[in-house]
């Protein structure tokens, strides 16, 4: 009933909405004489703030056509890797001739994917963390899907299958290649990582660099993860998860709805938004374009949200959030124990932000715990001071600090891999 009533509010407010569009034209009109006063200006910015709050916000486009190399620019074309029903492997391909006339020579620039989180953005969210690896890596993201979009004929998408994706994805970037998750995706790529290793996979990735994750949730826990705790799974069957109406290609599907999601999101923040939103009318009144624009361009990236599958959000909710299945070493993939324990040569990078409040200190370096067999000199930790969740990924501090040592570390233990690897062929 909710996932209706919500698209009946959105449907009850489109007059009114469109009203408000045409109202800002109107008074912000070079035919309009009292465009430049005051009243005209606060009345069009009021209409542009309802207009933005109340709209529909589409999959944002990943806007990036070019990398800069050496100070030149080189064209990128990404492109459908692995095309499955919840999620595509996008493959950001530079243009290696552009690249070899830059560098002079040929290009062997490490393979890594990108992990991007399930947990109601879409992975465009990552764009600032592709944007800053794209000039010295070959470049993979997962792009998830939106379940509201998958038809029920497709079938069932849980952690599980999220696990198996990851598994396919690194089969398909082949020996040697490097693995990123950030946020809600590491404790799987960490499953992923160690059925690999237990079954002696040459595909197992050379480097795993887990970003701000609930490895185990228990440690520094935050207002998320007190809230999953102090709720019972049966509460969040109830209330968190509801059928998809018509006429979406989904329709019947049960998921977890993505504007639910950022209402949690916002809840979380919420005198922070509405001072955004505040500050964004000002700018408006006072012409400040290049501020305004900043804020639409967070705000469209921020509130663009997808549904989850019901079976991928309850099974993360028990298994990641109240069981610590993973943590405890109960967790089972397809009838057999992942084993942490099993990584012996997978270099294991873990970065946390000073600040997260979503992922708190401790929740990421407990990969290092759990990888008993993994020699020291292949484990590092970073924590980033002054950055929340977001800055551990995206903005100056990530390209400034964090960025280069996961660069530096990708590089060192891959060539240390390829090395093995050469030897091992001998």
């Amino acid at each position: 009933m909710l996932y209706s009533a919500y698209e009946l509010g959105y449907a009850a407010l489109t007059p009114a909405r469109m009203a408000a569009g045409l109202g800002a034209r109107f008074w912000r009109s070079a035919l309009n004489p009292m465009a430049e006063t005051w009243l005209a200006r606060s009345t069009a910015a009021a209409f542009d703030v309802f207009e933005n709050a109340t709209r529909r916000y589409p999959k944002p486009e990943w806007g990036l056509q070019t990398t800069m190399v050496n100070g030149a620019a080189i064209p990128v074309a990404i492109e459908t890797a692995v095309e499955k029903s919840f999620c595509d492997l996008l493959h950001f391909r530079r243009d290696e001739a552009a690249l070899k006339k830059v560098r002079g020579r040929t290009i062997d620039d490490p393979k890594v994917l990108i992990v991007a989180p399930l947990s109601g953005h879409y992975a465009t969210l990552l764009r600032g963390t592709v944007e800053a690896m794209l000039p010295e890596h070959d470049v993979y993201v997962t792009d998830w899907a939106n379940a509201r979009g998958v038809p029920v004929s497709a079938g069932r998408f849980d952690l599980n299958d999220y696990v198996d994706y990851l598994i396919e994805f690194m089969r398909h970037l082949g020996p040697g290649a490097h693995a990123m998750a950030v946020c809600q995706p590491g404790p799987a790529l960490l499953a992923a990582a160690a059925v690999m290793a237990e079954d002696d996979d040459p595909c197992r990735p050379a480097t795993m660099t887990i970003m701000g994750s609930p490895i185990d949730a228990r440690r520094s826990p935050t207002v998320p993860n007190l809230l999953s705790q102090e709720r019972s799974y049966e509460w969040f069957e109830r209330n968190m998860i509801y059928t998809t109406p018509p006429p979406y290609v989904g329709a019947l599907r049960r998921v977890y709805p993505g504007f639910v999601q950022l209402y949690s999101f916002l809840s979380m923040n919420h005198d922070r938004h509405l001072n955004a939103h505040y500050d964004y009318f000002r700018q408006l009144v006072a012409g400040d374009g290049d501020s305004a624009e900043k804020h639409r361009r967070f705000y469209d990236e921020y509130l663009s949200v997808l549904d989850l599958t019901e079976e991928f959000y309850l099974q993360t909710i028990r298994e990641v959030f109240q069981e610590f299945s993973l943590a405890e070493g109960n967790f089972m993939h397809r009838g057999r124990r992942v084993k942490p324990e099993a990584i012996t040569d997978i270099a294991l990078l873990t970065v946390e932000g000073e600040n997260d409040d979503i992922s708190g200190i401790g929740q990421t370096q407990a990969a290092h715990d759990l990888c008993v067999n993994l020699p020291a000199a292949l484990k590092s930790d970073y924590i980033q001071p002054g950055v929340g969740h977001y800055g551990v990924f995206n903005g100056g501090r990530w390209r400034a600090e964090i960025q280069p040592r996961v660069a530096k570390f990708i590089r060192a233990h891959g060539d240390a891999a390829r090395r093995a690897m050469r030897a091992a062929a001998e």
